[in-house]
């Protein structure tokens, strides 16, 4: 999802590797070494950037729903007043990116979500629940017949269609990231018109 284009820093690099090594063969079945030796470090050099594997998830699993709920509301402060269907589209573009680009942060999230300490786990469902929330008044802007409750249900039905990205098969099997980023889009929107209709 990051839109930075110079080099990660080795932080970055060891929470990308962690996070690809997590979603392959689960948390506990990876340690500080090979995530170390997947960036070039020993094990124990990892402690000079993380206290430990706890810390590694976390900061990965708080970090991805900081950042969706910090480029959804870019997003809404960037169309000022604008066409509600264009930020919609703009919302959805967003969440394909990270669907699309982070693929093993969806499978993490999935399996290891209740591996994080409590206060973790409560703030991640928190910046989670904003997202969605952002989501749901611009969705009701676009459709403003659809209730609240609806509204708030398909944005986590849409949500489920994008963040299948992980079961679409090997990155190499899909069609092309232009065409399946077009696929899922006409997916989400006919999703919500179909919640109005």
């Amino acid at each position: 999802m990051a839109t930075r284009t110079d080099a990660p820093t080795r932080r970055e690099q060891i929470l990308k590797e962690a996070a690809r090594l997590f979603a392959e063969r689960g948390f506990h079945g990876v340690g500080v070494d090979e995530i170390g030796a997947a960036v070039g470090i020993s094990g124990p050099g990892l402690y000079r950037h993380f206290p430990g594997k706890d810390a590694m998830l976390a900061e990965l699993l708080v970090g991805i729903s900081g950042q969706l709920l910090t480029g959804g509301k870019r997003r809404v402060a960037e169309s000022g007043q604008g066409d509600p269907e264009a930020l919609l589209d703009s919302l959805i573009e967003g969440h394909i990116d990270f669907a699309l680009d982070d693929r093993p942060l969806i499978t993490l999230h999935d399996r290891e979500l209740d591996r994080l300490r409590e206060s973790d786990r409560k703030l991640v469902r928190q910046l989670q629940r904003q997202y969605v929330e952002l989501w749901v008044e611009i969705l009701r802007e676009v459709y403003p017949g659809l209730a609240e409750p609806a509204a708030r249900s398909a944005v986590h039905s849409v949500f489920g269609l994008l963040n299948s990205t992980p079961h679409l098969g090997r990155p190499g099997s899909l069609p092309g990231r232009g065409a399946t980023a077009e696929l899922l889009h006409r997916m989400a929107k006919g999703a919500f018109a179909a919640a109005a209709a």
